[in-house]
């Protein structure tokens, strides 16, 4: 069972997704919160699994709140839900460690699959936008918002290593890096772990990121 938090200053909207989405015999809503600070007091007691963030909402928007969740609770995958699709927004969003970027209007049988397609731990990123995306992620490199990792870092990296992280920044799942690279999906998560690890980084959006900017999902690698 999926347990999903729904986190939007509307009240009708909450109410709205709560019963679309209740209604999948695969998830079940435990929460619902009208700011970022009623999310983070919720968490410990509603655990969720994946939140449904609103981006514009008072005292604490939705980009502060995914930063603080995905720091405090990294397990946690966020999906940012809103109507707009300012640069700005998406670069915090995906910065922070959101998995999903979908605008609304998305029907309610889309919402689920994607909620379902970031569990199984690929990124969603709503179709009208995945081209600003895109651009965004290499507009990364040169801008604060870059993904930052200390060079020495690196070279900890074993070229296996090197393979999985040029897969995650395709948008690979475990079971596809795992398909493609000869792998059990076990050891794709201990490689991923390690990788993280290794770079200091919070989750595999921001190995996604960093592996677009430094174009390592452009290389080849070897054989170890």
């Amino acid at each position: 069972m999926i347990k999903v938090m729904i986190a939007d200053d509307q009240e009708l909207i909450r109410e709205s997704l709560g019963i679309v989405l209740g209604a999948n015999p695969d998830m079940e809503v435990v929460g619902m919160a009208a700011d970022g600070r009623q999310v983070l007091e919720m968490i410990p007691q509603e655990k969720p699994d994946v939140i449904l963030m609103d981006i514009r909402m008072p005292g604490m928007d939705g980009v502060e709140c995914t930063r603080q969740v995905k720091e405090k609770y990294p397990d946690i995958f966020v999906i940012v839900l809103t109507t707009f699709d300012d640069d700005e927004y998406v670069y915090g969003a995906l910065k922070y460690g959101a998995s999903g970027y979908l605008l609304k209007g998305i029907s309610m049988k889309e919402l689920a699959e994607a909620i379902r397609t970031v569990i199984s731990g690929r990124a969603m990123i709503n179709p009208e936008i995945t081209d600003k995306v895109v651009k965004l992620f290499n507009q990364m490199a040169r801008s604060n918002y870059a993904i930052q990792v200390d060079e020495a870092q690196t070279k900890e990296l074993t070229k296996t290593e090197w393979k999985v992280i040029q897969k995650i920044g395709c948008g690979f799942s475990n079971k596809e890096v795992a398909s493609d690279l000869c792998l059990s999906e076990g050891t794709v998560r201990n490689y991923l772990s390690s990788i993280l690890a290794k770079l200091d980084l919070r989750d595999r959006t921001q190995l996604a990121i960093w592996a677009v900017q430094t174009g390592a999902v452009n290389r080849m690698w070897g054989d170890d």
